[in-house]
């Protein structure tokens, strides 16, 4: 038997939860008592947040510290620390206010001004606007440049006619015959003024030595109080959405080059690269980073993202994780990916791969409703505004892992950032399609967000755990940890199966038309057909072909996937052909890139791939079927099943298959094919149980039934060794006996209160409680009392509740049954007697009832309490 599937059946699991500890400088008894509900929710890690806390890095801070780190040292727990005094990371905790220039943030900015001509002895003012606070905050700078583009007398349109006119300035004014035609003057300026004027006091993460304020202010202060606990108590440090922020709307999604008005995040050393590789006379380029223009302007955009990407991955992420691994503890976080700005300017990093490859596990978070059940396709409201849904469910989940596989030093490990601001609406049973959502993706750490220990309500982020006692779920929400570090330890360790490699869309995206990866992701997913997706950068280094397949690290994929590019980088396109004459086949979704990124020519690679048997250009909706009739898929459903996830981990001794129904309504109902004929059983991971799967073999494959109730998950085994475990009967195969109609008595308890009810009365049939007089705004525990009588003795017995609002658990004659969060809310009755019996069942909401907030209003409410039917089950 595996290890791995031994330990979690005998609760040896490791832990793969460090939930956010937001501190606010309480006192020492509530600091104690959230730790130990911490620890009493089966999680074994915090990740300690100062972002409101009143003295970061003074003494009421390392105070406050001393108790977190003396309970997580009694406690056998770990101590991730987030890296600034507040979210997002490069703050230093106010250092850089006062920092030398060269420290600071630089940017660059372009203003204009319109010229027609022949003109001789005209002047222009090309000074920068003055700064004047409250007025012209991004006035003033140094002129770097000053470039005459001549314009298309027609269409207005910049040409390639370019002169460079910065000799001709004096005293802030520009003197210069203008020639034949429109010019458009440009001035382009050097200034430590703009940005997102929140971030203003921000380092410079292209410039190595503006990051390092960050290390000496607060990294270097945890190791000098802390020394002895680093890579024991202390685990590591973690970045929470660092970026460039250069664009003054922090959160604007299409931030990227070509913007007007914005400015663009600068440095000393970006300035030598960029004439490194145009030469001296570079900057009569730079005006086309604002302006559209022609060949030049995809060159020199190109050049600027590629450039800025690969500093802020050296100088900034780099830099911190080896700090952090040459002090022996590891770097985490993630960065803003949201509606595709991963590739992007503004709260972003320019490129995903490279902005975490410097951090010791991959990083995503899901917080504001960008995951929301149902909505895989179209948009919905978020607090993004209108969540790119296809993005969030088949772009981010999949980049993230696909980074921890390509990243040895990441060990396979991807952590989600999740739960966080939902709002109070959001229970266990949306928590839980979340956690399973993310594990079917390959995430296998969870940073949940958050346990505040500041008195309820707290309104900065709900939901919270704890909530000082008045969350109604809290008792239950070690099921959830449980469950989680259960299916993490499980799938994690092994080899992930996937038999697609996705290209990575980034460099596309900043040379022209570019095809998102989710798109081709997207159709894989929906047809069982799993993938990794791969940037340029692992296509040109680190990737072998062995027998027609791409082999990286580990893995193996059948075939390469080019979501349409207009250009690619040179040397990527290059290794294409060279792939193709390997044998690999390689699918370019909806036709072959024009030109490259640089502007090489590629007439040669281009004609091979027009030519080479091994190279296919194909419509998007017909990749899934192209891929199914070459053989290239792990697993096959019966019918047409788009909503059921799934996700192969191959250790040495068995494979695990994890499968999920995503839909919040649907059932899954189908058969499922395996390669091999070992002995088949499924795995609940809920209750930690192995169940016969009842397998048939067919030649070479195993048949399995499944059938799954929605937000449901099952996990497959397949291996040759399970003597030594207790095979359990699935429960799904008893069949209804009778309803139980009630009636039913009625009494609630609120969180503080619970286990001592209140008696309401009596209810003849179930109905949503939300909608009775006088329970409308209640939250909390209501617990249904009736009594059935029950005939027969040694006979299996099931309970299922139905529909249920949402998390339940079952007493017969005063013994619990057990609890469930989700879908199905069905439990074997292991108390019942030959007679009379009692039945009760308790059902806890959400606080959502009584604290309608704000980040609730967006959801979809649902009713409270038991709505049923309730039938009592038997195997027959």
């Amino acid at each position: 038997m595996s290890n791995r599937l031994k330990d979690v059946l005998s609760g040896y699991e490791d832990n793969y939860i460090l939930p956010f500890f937001w501190q606010h400088g309480e006192d020492e008894a509530v600091l104690r008592e959230e730790m130990a509900r911490i620890h009493e929710a089966k999680i074994r890690a915090v990740c300690v947040e100062a972002r409101p806390h009143p003295d970061f890095l003074g003494p009421k801070w390392w105070e406050d510290m001393d108790i977190i780190l003396e309970e997580a040292r009694a406690r056998g727990m770990r101590v991730w620390i987030l890296d600034d005094d507040h979210f997002p990371t490069g703050h230093a905790a106010g250092r850089l206010k006062d920092a030398p220039k060269e420290l600071r943030r630089l940017y660059l900015s372009v203003e204009h001004v319109d010229a027609v001509g022949p003109r001789k002895n005209s002047s222009f003012m090309v000074a920068p606007v003055p700064y004047v606070p409250g007025y012209f905050e991004t006035g003033g700078g140094d002129i770097s440049a000053v470039i005459a583009v001549k314009r298309d007398p027609i269409t207005g349109n910049l040409t390639e006619q370019i002169e460079d006119v910065t000799s001709k300035v004096e005293n802030g004014k520009l003197y210069w015959d203008v020639p034949e035609g429109y010019w458009r003057i440009f001035t382009i300026i050097e200034n430590d003024k703009g940005g997102d004027p929140k971030r203003k006091d921000y380092l410079n993460p292209l410039v190595k030595q503006s990051v390092r304020v960050l290390l000496d202010t607060i990294h270097e202060a945890f190791y000098d109080r802390y020394r002895d606990d680093f890579g024991k108590t202390i685990a590591g440090f973690f970045s929470d959405e660092p970026g460039f922020y250069n664009d003054e709307e922090s959160f604007d999604y299409q931030s990227k080059l070509g913007k007007k008005g914005v400015t663009l995040l600068w440095s000393a050393e970006l300035d030598q690269l960029l004439e490194g590789e145009f030469g001296s006379d570079y900057k009569k380029y730079l005006p086309f980073l604002w302006h559209d223009g022609g060949e030049m302007m995809a060159k020199i955009r190109y050049s600027y993202m590629n450039l800025v990407s690969k500093l802020y991955a050296e100088n900034f992420t780099k830099q911190i994780g080896d700090w952090c691994r040459e002090h022996n503890v590891e770097y985490i976080g993630h960065i803003v990916e949201d509606n595709n700005i991963h590739t992007r300017l503004g709260s972003a990093a320019g490129h995903f791969f490279r902005a975490l490859e410097g951090q010791d596990m991959s990083g995503l978070d899901v917080v504001l409703w960008q995951l929301n059940p149902g909505f895989d396709e179209i948009p919905s409201k978020s607090f993004s505004g209108e969540a790119d849904n296809e993005f969030y469910n088949y772009g981010l989940g999949k980049m993230a892992t696909s980074l921890a596989h390509l990243d040895p030093k990441k060990k396979g490990r991807t952590m989600a950032e999740v739960f966080g601001a939902y709002g109070w609406v959001e229970g266990l049973k949306l928590m839980k399609w979340m956690t399973d959502h993310m594990l079917v993706r390959g995430v296998n750490y969870f940073v949940p967000h958050a346990f505040s220990p500041k008195e309820y309500p707290d309104f900065d982020c709900p939901p919270h755990f704890y909530a000082r006692g008045k969350n109604p779920q809290y008792r239950y929400y070690k099921y959830l940890n449980e469950y989680t570090n259960r299916l993490s330890h499980l799938l994690s360790g092994g080899t992930h199966v996937a038999t697609a490699a996705v290209l990575y869309h980034a460099e596309a995206e900043w040379s022209g038309e570019a095809m998102y990866f989710q798109k081709p992701v997207k159709e894989l997913m929906r047809n069982q057909i799993d993938c990794d997706v791969l940037p340029c950068d692992a296509i040109v280094g680190g990737i072998e072909i062995e027998n027609n397949k791409l082999i990286s690290h580990g893995e193996t994929f059948d075939c390469l996937v080019i979501p349409y590019s207009e250009a690619l980088p040179a040397s990527v396109l290059k290794q294409f052909a060279q792939f193709a004459k390997q044998g690999l086949p390689i699918y370019f979704i909806d036709g072959l890139p024009q030109r490259s990124c640089e502007g090489e020519l590629i007439s040669e690679e281009l004609a091979f791939f027009a030519a080479n048997e091994n190279v296919e250009v194909i419509p998007l909706e017909d990749l899934a079927e192209i891929m199914k009739n070459n053989g290239f898929y792990d697993i096959q459903v019966k019918n047409n099943q788009p909503y059921l996830r799934y996700y192969h981990v191959q250790h040495q001794e068995m494979d695990v298959y994890m499968l999920f129904n995503e839909h919040p309504i649907q059932k899954v109902e189908t058969e499922l094919e395996l390669s091999g004929t070992g002995k088949v059983v499924f795995y609940d991971a809920y209750q930690n149980i192995i169940m016969d799967a009842k397998a048939q073999v067919k030649g070479e494959k195993s048949l399995v039934s499944i059938n799954l109730a929605p937000f449901e998950t099952v996990v497959v085994i397949v291996g040759t060794d399970f003597a030594e475990i207790e095979i359990s009967t699935d429960l799904k195969k008893l069949k209804t006996e009778k309803l139980v109609e009630g009636p039913w008595v009625l009494s609630t308890a609120k969180a503080e209160q619970y286990p001592d009810f209140t008696s309401w009365g009596q209810l003849e049939s179930l109905t949503d409680i939300s909608r009775v007089k006088g329970l409308t705004s209640f939250s909390g525990t209501m617990k249904y009392e009736t009594e059935f009588y029950w005939k027969e003795e040694n006979q299996r017995v099931a309970i299922d509740l139905g529909d249920v609002y949402e998390t339940a658990e079952v007493f017969v004659n005063g013994i619990s049954q057990g609890v469930r969060i989700s879908t199905p809310y069905r439990f074997e009755l292991n108390d019942l007697q030959k007679g009379k019996n009692t039945l009760v069942v308790e059902v806890t909401n959400t606080l959502v009832k009584e604290n309608p907030d704000m980040l609730s209003r967006i959801a979809q409410h649902e009713p409270s309490g038991l709505l049923g039917p309730v039938t009592i089950l038997v195997e027959r």
